[in-house]
């Protein structure tokens, strides 16, 4: 199954039996808002409290999840979930809920990858059958915790990104359907010695970079292989340094290369540099691309989420941001 030195072939065949996507009313305004299960009117998400409001974005993903692929919840081996908050406490609060064996994953903005590459490896391992893989974020959650609650009112540079308010899900089985895991690429963790933390689109890019780089060496493939390379959420300050990085490697991803965080969000929605979030890449991937996967509209995609490590404390020390990307493939399939 390993193939090179960061990659992994799911050559047992792992396949996307359902994906769900949940949003804010923000995103549900942007660009793909048609893309989208179901989106809250309010930031809220009819909870008291912001953390309410981000298990209420996971709970709602996961259950659309189950009903849209007509699947019991006892059907499912494995729960793997991740999110921004400290000790990963929505996914934990809402794992409690469900009587489904649970890992519990951090990877800040590429957990949504990592879970998929997880639960993929333990589906063609024959460890489990089937696995359900979410990640969630929330703008005013993420504001609480890594920068200034939102009651601040602080003002932001140009570069900062604005944390997607949404959730997605994935389960994932042995069952053939239209869309397949083909393989994942498990990134290492890059830091350029960058300590703005409102500016990870620079510090990421250099992680995504490495992953994309390397999984095209693993296996000895070109940019041109696929219909679309997508990034989690550089957004418009890490996106040209990812593609200078990328062609200085010699591979030139200009005109295949998309990124999460710019296509959420319209221009003009005042989200600064874009979006970001575990979320981004999340609603991304299982709305718009999945469901141009299965339309045949797309053939292959690389999905590159990224993530930056940080958290308050170190940033506080002064520490530098170890940023991260997972990259995972997918490809149209006919069943």
């Amino acid at each position: 199954m390993k193939t090179g030195k960061q990659s992994w072939m799911f050559t047992n065949g792992v396949f996307i039996k359902e994906t769900s996507t949940v949003t804010g009313p923000k995103e549900a305004a942007g660009p793909l808002g048609s893309t989208y299960d179901y989106s809250f009117d309010d930031l809220h998400c009819d909870e008291k409290n912001w953390e309410l409001a981000e298990r209420a974005l996971l709970k709602k993903s996961i259950q659309l999840c189950l009903d849209k692929s007509n699947t019991r919840e006892d059907a499912i081996d494995m729960f793997i979930s991740g999110d921004l908050l400290n000790q990963n406490v929505t996914s934990n609060y809402v794992a409690r809920d469900l009587s489904i064996p649970f890992l519990c994953v951090f990877g800040a903005c590429s957990t949504s990858m990592e879970a998929l590459a997880i639960g993929s490896s333990l589906i063609d391992s024959g460890n489990c059958n089937r696995v359900l893989a979410s990640a969630s974020s929330h703008y005013a959650t993420a504001e609480r915790q890594f920068r200034y609650p939102t009651e601040y009112g602080g003002q932001k540079p140009d570069t900062a990104t604005s944390t997607v308010t949404g959730s997605g899900s994935v389960i994932i089985d042995k069952e053939k359907s239209g869309v397949q895991v083909e393989s994942a690429t498990i990134g290492k963790v890059i830091d350029y010695q960058l300590n703005d933390p409102f500016d990870m689109g620079s510090a990421m890019a250099p992680a995504a970079a490495d992953t994309v780089v390397q999984h095209l060496k693993d296996l000895d493939r070109q940019p041109s292989d696929y219909d679309l390379i997508l990034t989690g959420d550089l957004s418009s300050v890490g996106t040209p340094i990812f593609k200078k990085l990328t062609e200085e490697s010699g591979f030139d991803v200009e005109g295949i290369h998309g990124d999460c965080g710019l296509m959420v969000y319209h221009s003009n929605q005042n989200v600064f540099a874009g979006g970001s979030g575990c979320a981004c890449s999340a609603v991304v991937t299982y709305g718009q691309v999945y469901k141009q996967l299965k339309d045949k509209v797309l053939k292959k995609v690389l999905i590159v989420a990224t993530g930056a490590l940080l958290s308050p404390t170190m940033i506080q020390q002064k520490e530098t941001i170890p940023c991260i990307a997972h990259g995972v493939v997918l490809q149209g399939v006919d069943h």
